[in-house]
């Protein structure tokens, strides 16, 4: 039964024959929807191959929501509590070139699937079927959600404003992310902070020109610029507790025109990171405090926008515990179940776990024998597309836990 995954050392035996038989079903969808990826808010051709297969099986779902969102409900026929558990899943690309040179290569110039997303969707799907041909096997009601956007601007608000969790009303949320920061083999899962919050900050710092010669004539914005780069850093060294983690990080600096000018404007742009939701408010008020100071020290004046992405990812205990012991259920290699598996990644998940208890968890895809290891968002990532169908199997067992 293992050999229908050629060349894997994983022992997939606990996955049920059924679910191992819709393998080259969930490569085949997930290969189509790698070569055609689409940006956040323009999923189109995504959500009709997801619409399309739905409606061919008989799943009850509604489309358009959030604009290319989809959310599938599936009814349990077995007696027990009615109980109503979501799955989310994202769908759209990002705006990178891929340098892979495989049959399934992106088609779509300057966008690909650089973070799995192509396989959390057919995951969703492979899971919709299953639950759609074996209902008894469970109570209550599964709400499938596919959602548009992670990416940026973020899908997750918009489909919850759309009323998602309502209708019925959802007790508890999951959702996975392939993961190539853990191999093949392995399900990083744990309560509390997952992920982190990410907050973003656009910076310009407004001096005064002049010429490289005569700088008493002027206001240096890179040097201004450059002071503030080294203060920001003393919020974490200096604010936080050492116990905490935190990071900030300016990732763009411009400025200047010429090497004899001193340049009057420097923009600058960075992110902050942290689990502790105690943390907000906090660093939006120590950035603009040391911009402010270094600014007003050189006669310099600024321009600063601060805005919060996502907040962080908190898996609720219980949900975190049920999909944990499904993990183990399932997953049977020397590593096993990851729990100190924690990112400063952001993702938009963390909405939906603000308005449920639920549990977002890492399911290993990187197989350096097969040279699938490379990092997210890196214009040759890929993963081991054996993950699919141990995905779909622990999707299925946590409906089967939760919905008894």
């Amino acid at each position: 039964m293992v050999s229908t995954f050629p060349n894997s050392s994983v022992d997939l035996s606990r996955v049920r024959l059924e679910i191992r038989s819709l393998q080259p079903q969930l490569v085949e969808w997930r290969r189509r929807l790698h070569q055609k990826p689409e940006l956040g808010f323009k999923e189109k051709i995504t959500a009709e191959l997801v619409s399309s297969r739905l409606q061919a099986w008989g799943i009850e779902h509604e489309t358009g929501i959030a604009q290319t969102g989809i959310v599938a409900t599936i009814k349990g026929s077995k007696p027990g509590a009615e109980k109503v558990l979501a799955i989310r899943a994202d769908m759209d690309a990002l705006p990178i070139q891929e340098l892979n040179e495989v049959p399934y290569k992106s088609q779509h110039d300057g966008v690909m699937h650089a973070c799995g997303h192509d396989g959390h969707t057919a995951i969703a799907l492979g899971t919709a079927y299953y639950l759609q041909q074996h209902r008894h096997n469970f109570s209550g009601t599964v709400k499938i959600i596919f959602q548009p956007a992670e990416e940026g601007p973020g899908g997750a608000q918009p489909m919850i404003a759309a009323g998602v969790l309502k209708n019925p009303d959802v007790d508890a949320i999951i959702g996975l992310h392939l993961w190539n920061n853990l191999p093949l083999g392995t399900v990083g899962v744990r309560a509390g902070a997952l992920m982190a919050s990410v907050e973003c900050f656009n910076c310009t710092i407004l001096g005064k020109g002049g010429h490289g010669a005569m700088p008493h004539q002027t206001i240096d914005s890179i040097v201004v610029a450059a002071q503030i780069v080294n203060a920001l850093q003393t919020i974490v060294a200096r604010n936080v507790n050492p116990i905490d983690s935190a990071v900030v990080t300016v990732g763009e600096l411009h400025a200047g025109t010429k090497l004899n000018i001193i340049a009057d404007k420097a923009r600058m742009s960075g992110t902050i990171r942290y689990f502790k939701p105690d943390f907000k408010g906090f660093f939006n008020q120590r950035v603009e405090q040391i911009i402010a100071g270094v600014c007003q020290s050189h006669g310099a004046k600024y321009d600063l926008e601060y805005w919060s992405l996502y907040p962080p990812v908190i898996n609720d205990a219980d949900i975190a515990a049920l999909v944990r012991s499904v993990a183990e259920e399932v997953i049977e290699t020397p590593m096993g179940i990851v729990p100190e598996c924690q990112t400063m990644g952001g993702e938009d998940m963390s909405f939906f776990l603000q308005e449920v208890p639920g549990c977002y968890f890492f399911l290993g895809s990187a197989n350096p024998e097969k040279n699938l290891a490379y990092p997210h968002h890196h214009p040759r990532f890929d993963f081991d597309e054996t993950a699919l169908a141990m995905g779909v199997e622990i999707f299925v067992r946590s409906v089967e836990k939760f919905l008894t």
